[in-house]
């Protein structure tokens, strides 16, 4: 399972609105012989590609997957019934899926006979679902404010780190100071996947959100400083904190005075590294997830 989990996130920033899932195929005597993650809307889903890898032999075998095989037949087809007609034996899951329709893939696997267990280090497949099922249960994007702390205060971070790009790759899109929302790795949803607004006049906050998550965008950076993320924030709708901090010698004044603070209240932190010539920071706040 730690195998299929680690294969998703190959599928993070490129697959919304679908979910990023892994998928690892083991023969019939435990020994795997095949792979595969979902890439992109509109392209096989994991367990077909797995399959696809696995050929023949996977009959008899398992399919260990992070969610629960899709119960329906869209621009792929249902995975179950790749599953069950692959004479796949055995199926390992780590999440169900909340959006499977019908009465849901498992309960169709163990009507064809598969055997399922279901649960298997549900939280570590958490570390790439968590933001899709967040974004889910919170009917709009998972919005995560990045900044850097300069001398004046805040700003964007993306232009200035170069290894803040690398962030890009966890995103659908971005929304920066001066108003520009853009897919945040051009092009790798595939054509017309995602649906950006393309007015000007750029909607109310809350309405933006609401649309953008109609148009497939479940994770949202904002890359600005203050004045950018104040009406997000004060609507509780910053989930996640990414700050840069440069390291200005083992003594110096803060560029953050008066009521400021590195962190808004109602976050905490979740993890400090060092980059070269900046500490990275990030935070989050509590959201539901069910």
């Amino acid at each position: 399972m730690r195998r299929a989990i680690a294969l998703s996130a190959h599928g993070l920033g490129t697959t919304s609105p679908n979910p990023p899932v892994g998928c690892v195929i083991l023969d019939a005597a435990g020994q795997p012989i095949g792979e595969g993650y979902h890439a992109r809307k509109g392209e096989p889903h994991a367990e077909g590609n797995a399959l696809q890898a696995a050929g023949p032999a996977a009959r008899g075998g398992t399919a260990v997957v992070t969610l629960e095989p899709c119960n329906h037949v869209g621009h792929a087809p249902a995975c179950r019934q790749l599953l069950i007609d692959a004479g796949i034996a055995r199926v390992v899951v780590a999440l169900i899926d909340p959006t499977s329709r019908g009465e849901g893939g498992v309960r169709e696997l163990r009507k064809a006979g598969v055997s399922v267990e279901t649960d298997v280090l549900a939280d570590e497949a958490m570390l790439v679902l968590g933001q899709w099922r967040a974004a889910l249960a919170l009917s709009r994007p998972v919005v995560t404010w990045v900044y850097i702390e300069t001398a004046n205060g805040r700003t964007g971070a993306l232009r200035h780190i170069p290894s803040s790009r690398d962030l890009l790759l966890a995103a659908d899109a971005v929304l920066d100071a001066d108003g520009r929302l853009q897919e945040a790795t051009p092009n790798s949803h595939g054509p017309g996947m995602l649906r950006l607004p393309t007015s000007p006049l750029m909607p109310e906050h809350h309405e933006l959100l609401k649309t953008l998550h109609a148009g497939g965008v479940r994770r949202l950076f904002l890359d600005g400083g203050p004045d950018l993320a104040a009406p997000f924030l004060t609507d509780d709708l910053v989930d996640q904190i990414i700050a840069y901090l440069p390291d200005r010698g083992p003594s110096s004044h803060p560029p953050l005075t008066g009521r400021e603070s590195m962190m808004p209240d109602g976050f905490r932190l979740t993890d400090v590294s060092r980059i070269p010539r900046y500490v990275k920071i990030s935070a989050t706040r509590s959201y539901t997830t069910s």
